[in-house]
Parts: structure tokens; sequence; C-alpha cells
């Protein structure tokens, strides 16, 4: 009777604990079920990019460069947006595994949406004005741009905001909603706007041979002839400055291979300045 009594108290106790235990193995499996979608997702995204650049790129819609960079800004986008829905419906369902009367949760959640929303018009803005940059495919990851005046790398977009990564490292962060003026220096191709000052006495139809046969010479060396996309557009003088002649012309090249390519049109060009004994105007005094 006494072993009856035991089995039946220990059986009491289980009954109270077991079915909470079953319902923490349930949450726990919710939660890995979560973890596994989100990884499963991804895969796929990142599967589904690669098909996706592949098809475009044998309909020859674009550059295979601004292919990759839309791809990965727009899987990166999904991606996030993906795996907030997955964990928000797991918690859900975990909650009420757990016994949490959520229809109550859910309508506060809804009434206190409303007031989130009225008072947080700024955040709004910003999801809507990240949602058009991707829509409207204003910008991509990679592509160097200026965004009110700040220049940089995109590094990152999400709907609220856009990193951006500096000449010096800095990271700046723009509110989506606050962009005002958008430039793209990378979309499709890019130009380097070379200016020369030269004084009013020289020879300035000798620099403008000069200018031309240095980008000329750029364009036949194999370190750079690949990233030229067509002959040097020579402007000719552009105006007659204080200081002497401002003569300009401009190379146009694949995206962001604009300042290595500048770089090394203004080294020959001063080499050949040098050779002609053409000095630059001195400074104002």
């Amino acid at each position: 009777m006494q072993i009856s009594s035991e089995a039946a108290l220990e059986l009491a106790r289980m009954e109270r604990w077991l079915p909470w235990a079953l319902r923490g193995v349930r949450v726990v499996l919710i939660l890995a079920g979560a973890w596994v979608l989100s990884r499963v997702a991804r895969r796929l995204l990142r599967r589904l990019r690669g098909y996706a650049v592949r098809t475009m790129n044998r309909r020859g819609a674009t550059d295979a460069l601004e292919l990759e960079k839309r791809a990965t800004t727009v899987i990166e986008v999904l991606g996030k947006l993906l795996g907030a829905v997955v964990w928000m419906v797991a918690t859900v369902m975990a909650l009420n595994e757990l016994t949490f009367n959520i229809q109550p949760l859910l309508a506060g959640l809804g009434v206190a949406g409303l007031a989130l929303g009225l008072g947080a018009q700024a955040l709004i803005k910003d999801w809507i004005g990240g949602l058009l940059v991707l829509i409207e495919d204003q910008v991509r990851i990679g592509d160097v741009v200026v965004i009110n005046g700040i220049g940089g790398v995109v590094e990152e977009i999400n709907l609220r905001t856009t990193v951006l990564r500096g000449e010096n490292g800095a990271v700046h962060i723009v509110a989506n909603g606050a962009i005002a003026t958008l430039s793209n220096m990378t979309r499709e191709y890019s130009y380097y706007v070379f200016e020369l000052t030269l004084p009013r006495r020289s020879d300035v139809t000798r620099g403008l041979q000069i200018v031309e046969q240095a980008a000329q010479e750029l364009a036949s060396d194999p370190a750079f002839s690949h990233t030229l996309l067509a002959p040097v557009e020579m402007m000719g003088v552009e105006r007659l400055a204080d200081r002497g002649v401002l003569i300009r012309a401009r190379i146009k090249t694949l995206p962001a291979k604009q300042a290595a390519a500048g770089r090394e049109w203004n080294r020959r060009v001063n080499e050949r300045l040098a050779e002609a004994d053409i000095n630059f105007p001195l400074p104002p005094l």
C-alpha cells in the first residue's frame, strides 16, 4: 500500500512537470527550426542570386559587374527581411506553446504600432526611402557615391540607413529618408576629368598634344587598356583663368577604375611637361 501511494505521488509529480517539459522541448524545436529555416532561406537566396545573374548575363541585359552589385544588394536586404519574419513567427509560436495568451498581446502591439507610427514618422520615412532606393536601383553595394555631399563606397544598404566607407576609412551612416541628393560615380561607367593650368605665354597647343599623347600611351598600356572604354575626349581650352590657361580632357573607364587611370595619366603628363620645359604658373602674390 505504501509503495502504491509513493508511485501515485511520483506520478502526480510527473503529471505536473511533464507537460512543461514537453512544451520546453517544442519551444526548443521551434527555435531550432527557425534557425535552420533562416539558414536554408539564405542559402536558397544565394543560389537564386547566382541563377538570376547568369540568366541576365546570357541575355546581355547589362554589364556583369553591375549585375553582381545589384544582385548582392537585393539579396542582402531580402535575407534580412526574411530572417526578421521567420524569427517573429517563431517567437509568437514559442509564446503560444508556453501558454501565453498572445491575442491581447497582438492587439496591444497593434495599438502600440499605431501610436508608434504616429510618433515615428521619420523612421517610416527612412524605410520608404530605403525601399525606393532598392526598387529604383539607385545605388548598389560596392558603388562609389556622394550622398548629401558625403562621398564613399557603399558597404551596406538597410531599410533605414545606407552605410558608406570614406576614402580615409571613416564610416558614414546616412538615413535613407534624409537623402536629398545622390550622385552615383560608378553607374555602368565612370569618367576621369583631367584639368591642367598652363602659363599664358606657354605653348598651349603643345600642352594639349602632350595631354592627348599621354592618354593614348595609357590606352596602349596592358595594365590600363582593359579599363578604358573609349579614346580620350579632348575638350580643349576651358577658360582663361587668373593664373593662366585652363585646359580640360577626360577618359571613360570601367566603374570605380577612374581614379587609378587618372593618377597614371597625371604622372605621364607631368613627365612630358618636364621634358618639354613647360612649367606651371606661379601662384598669385
